[in-house]
């Protein structure tokens, strides 16, 4: 039976558990074969697992994002499989400690600006050659609304999270005219993850939608052909 993404390539950061477990189980689903990326070996392949029962197909590809080199090795180990990369979704982030911005630790707030900002760029460069290749390239970046509104306490994670924005942006309208690569960005709001438990102890996660719900909402924007420099915000 066809679905939405059959034949498609999907690579999913962040992919272990949350919005990225969510999301890569979804495209699986909607017939997508997806690479799984994320440090936590047992995590993937929990994912990998539910993936396949569901009928889909996945390849996991343990690594640490911010290690050296580390994102290069993923290009080229995919690049010398697959001709071309469909879909990227950005979703691995560290949120690291809430903090007034005079109290910011410098070596904690370097390792999360590593993460959340240097190696989405790495991603986007090493993975720009397959993307160019797709004939429909999709690349999603999961941001926060503290990106786009300040929070006290919130201002190395969301100063991370602007500058995401941003690279994705700036990144869309440098290939619009030149590929068929198109950028969406998606602000997942409150959603019942391990992240947020950590910013915000004791709340009731019952509260909250699930991952699943976000997950839905960026298979059904890729599947409906957004346009270039598109944001969602998923309420419910």
């Amino acid at each position: 039976m066809a679905t939405p993404f059959s034949g498609k390539l999907a690579l999913v950061t962040g992919a272990s558990r949350g919005i990225g477990a969510a999301t890569a189980e979804a495209l699986g689903k909607a017939g997508a074969h997806v690479i799984l990326t994320a440090r936590t070996v047992g995590g993937l392949e929990e994912v990998e697992e539910r993936i396949h029962a569901a009928g889909g197909s996945a390849t996991i590809a343990p690594l640490d994002l911010a290690e050296n080199d580390s994102i290069a090795r993923l290009a080229e180990a995919i690049g010398g499989r697959w001709d071309a990369l469909d879909i990227m979704v950005l979703n691995a982030a560290t949120l690291g400690t809430l903090a007034p911005v005079t109290a910011i630790d410098a070596k904690e707030f370097a390792k999360l600006l590593t993460l959340n900002v240097m190696a989405q760029q790495q991603l986007i460069a090493a993975f720009n050659p397959l993307l160019r290749t797709s004939a429909d390239a999709r690349v999603i970046g999961v941001t926060s609304s503290v990106g786009a509104t300040s929070r006290p306490y919130w201002g190395a994670y969301g100063a991370s999270k602007a500058a995401l924005d941003n690279l994705l942006l700036a990144y869309g309208a440098e290939v619009a005219n030149v590929s068929n690569i198109k950028v969406a960005i998606v602000d997942p709001a409150a959603t019942a993850t391990k992240m947020r438990a950590q910013a915000f102890p004791g709340e009731d996660a019952a509260t909250l939608k699930g991952p699943e719900v976000v997950a839905a909402a960026i298979v059904k924007l890729i599947a409906d052909g957004y346009q270039g420099g598109t944001r969602i915000r998923v309420e419910s």
